[in-house]
């Protein structure tokens, strides 16, 4: 089965700097280390020949929608991720010449990127391995809409955290709606036949760093 690193948001905006640190209700260090593993993933899929894939959100206000600038208004929002700006910028890890990159225009959902979807299926991809920011918010949105399309859905637990949801339940929630296979960067990314203490460990690892406790 052929699979793509999708890349999803991994920009300074999101995991880096004032702006990022005052949205996140847990622990700075959680975002670095996500940063950090996404880059982990990226590594590993270019040494095995993975197609790595990055998405990235700009939200300008001539790219937002009557909706979206209403919620700003009423929330206080400012937009994020300003074209040309630092805070666009990607985080930790850079597009390597050939590797496709695609622009979210104030949206989540990577299939609403112009030319996603096709490149995914000319180039024969039925699994897409989700990293990035943030869990329960874009990297969601891609992960709902790949499966309602037929895609295969992996999620890489320690490449992603939540922003508004804790960490296990919105990958709970992927795995029993979308039948997620969660992984981590040093994981198969594709299900295979393990035991069950060891499907766990997978399902679990990446949610050890959870900004919030279980309970």
């Amino acid at each position: 089965m052929t699979a793509a690193l999708v890349v999803v948001d991994l920009q300074n905006d999101f995991c880096a700097g004032p702006r990022a640190l005052a949205r996140y209700p847990g622990d700075p260090a959680r975002l670095e280390v996500v940063a950090k593993n996404a880059a982990l993933a990226v590594e590993r899929a270019r040494a095995q020949g993975t197609e790595v894939v990055f998405v990235r959100f700009v939200g300008d206000v001539e790219h937002q929608g009557p909706s979206w600038r209403r919620r700003d208004r009423a929330l206080g929002k400012r937009p994020k991720c300003l074209e040309g700006s630092w805070g666009a910028e990607f985080r930790t890890v850079s597009p390597a010449p050939g590797e496709r990159i695609f622009t979210k225009r104030a949206c989540f959902d990577a299939f609403l990127s112009e030319g996603f979807e096709h490149h995914l299926r000319s180039r024969g991809v039925e699994r897409i391995v989700l990293a990035g920011l943030y869990a329960d918010v874009c990297v969601d949105s891609t992960a709902r809409t790949a499966f309602q399309k037929g895609f295969h859905i992996t999620v890489l637990t320690d490449c992603t955290t939540g922003l508004h949801l804790q960490d296990a339940d919105i990958l709970r929630f992927m795995r029993a709606l979308y039948g997620a296979h969660l992984a981590t960067n040093d994981h198969p990314w594709t299900p295979q036949e393990a035991e069950p203490e060891e499907e766990e460990a997978w399902r679990t690892s990446g949610m050890s760093g959870s900004r919030r406790a279980s309970g």
